[in-house]
């Protein structure tokens, strides 16, 4: 497994050729640039506009070249504030061609405890966290077993995950 510190995400979105899948397990993140508009959510004060965000540019030309990017967020019900929130701002993610879906927790089966990318069916790249849970780096592997696993986690969780526009109305 290839430790990665610096950020590579751009050149690693720029070299895919097929697809990159996302699972998301965790019930909160820590990113900094979210700080502001999460805590005014919080508050039920009006949530600051979002500033263009270099990753839905990216996913417009990811995506516009015939790439597919998907993800499944493995949420408990209950929702945690930070995926209520999440849920009121993914439209944007979904604007710039990314199709998420949400899979509750107890209809998951199995969930491995960490997040993962898998990119082009060859690569899986997991995002690390620090003590805080903010983010520190990733773990590149081409490991097939892990691979393999991880496709099959995909298949599994993608067929049970509900689309982002049919969970939010239901």
């Amino acid at each position: 497994m290839l430790l990665v510190a610096d950020d590579p995400w751009t050149d690693w979105f720029h070299g895919l050729q097929r697809s990159a899948f996302h699972l998301e397990v965790r019930d909160s993140y820590v990113e900094p640039s979210e700080d502001n508009r999460f805590r005014a959510f919080l508050a039920g004060e009006a949530v600051p506009d979002e500033p263009p965000v270099p990753w839905h540019a990216l996913m417009h030309r990811v995506t516009g070249r015939g790439v597919s990017v998907t993800r499944v967020r493995v949420v408990t019900v209950p929702h945690s504030d930070y995926h209520r929130w999440l849920l009121s701002i993914t439209g944007r993610n979904i604007r710039s061609g990314e199709d998420i879906r949400y899979l509750p927790r107890h209809d998951a089966g199995e969930v491995p405890p960490d997040d993962f990318w898998l990119f082009d069916d060859e690569r899986v790249v997991y995002n690390l966290a620090d003590d805080g849970g903010r983010p520190a780096g990733a773990a590149l592997t081409t490991d097939p077993r892990i691979v393999d696993y991880c496709r099959s986690v995909r298949d599994r969780f993608w067929k049970l995950a509900t689309p982002y526009m049919e969970y939010v109305t239901s």
